[in-house]
């Protein structure tokens, strides 16, 4: 493909850019075609999570792309104040009507904001944040270095981040059409970033510390990292 320049930036980084944002309304209508589509059981990593937070007195908790709310309500559930967030407009409604049928609604808030944008919180608001799979979804790693920070913003002293990535070791890296960094469309049209244990290193150079986990997920099985990065 021809690389035309536009300023600092090529045609064909742009178009990689278009095709990045459309994963928003391609994940909209996959929520809207199934109200359970990873199922109701909380995640492994959420269940994990939830222990870390009871061990270490975390009480308030941040979300990350929620989507339909299988680990929101678990962490409702388990006592925890819990603000999700997600980036379609099915997701976080889709999780108040959940809680709210559950008996939760004093417990989740839900919000519909964009990761690549600044967190609306106050520093110092959360005692933890989590979220899984957000990290391996269509952003890049200048956009993920963003987050991070603002994660670590909201976050009190002490705070943790747990989050989950799929890894370079998982099947369907390298396989579909690339679309710049290590990400690959693969089937059913998601853009998957894949992450090396350098990517993780590197992302928690501000924190404090982190620790690793593989763990698998799924039928395929997804093979990811579960990272928890103290600040």
């Amino acid at each position: 493909m021809k690389k035309e320049t536009i300023g600092s930036e090529t045609v064909e980084n742009r178009m990689e850019k278009e095709i990045l944002n459309g994963q928003q309304p391609h994940w909209e209508k996959v929520f809207s075609n199934s109200c359970s589509r990873f199922g109701d059981k909380p995640s492994y990593p959420a269940r994990k999570a939830a222990a870390i937070f009871e061990k270490e007195g975390k009480k308030k908790i941040l979300e990350l792309g929620g989507g339909q709310g299988r680990d929101t309500c678990f962490f409702a559930s388990k006592g925890f104040s819990v603000h999700s967030l997600d980036y379609t407009e099915s997701g976080p409604k889709a999780i108040k009507e959940k809680a709210e049928e559950a008996g939760f609604e004093k417990d989740v808030t839900t919000l519909r904001h964009d990761v690549r944008d600044p967190l609306p919180f106050e520093a110092g608001t959360f005692d933890a944040c989590y979220s899984h799979m957000l990290y391996c979804m269509a952003l890049t790693t200048a956009e993920l270095e963003f987050l991070c920070k603002e994660i670590k913003r909201v976050l009190k002293p002490s705070g943790v981040n747990v989050y989950t990535a799929r890894h370079t070791g998982d099947a369907h890296y390298g396989t579909g059409t690339h679309r710049g960094e290590d990400m690959y469309e693969i089937a059913g049209g998601f853009i998957v970033h894949f992450f090396s244990r350098e990517k993780v290193e590197s992302l928690a150079k501000e924190y404090g510390s982190f620790e690793l986990e593989r763990f698998e997920e799924g039928e395929l099985p997804r093979k990811l990292y579960m990272v928890t990065m103290r600040k």
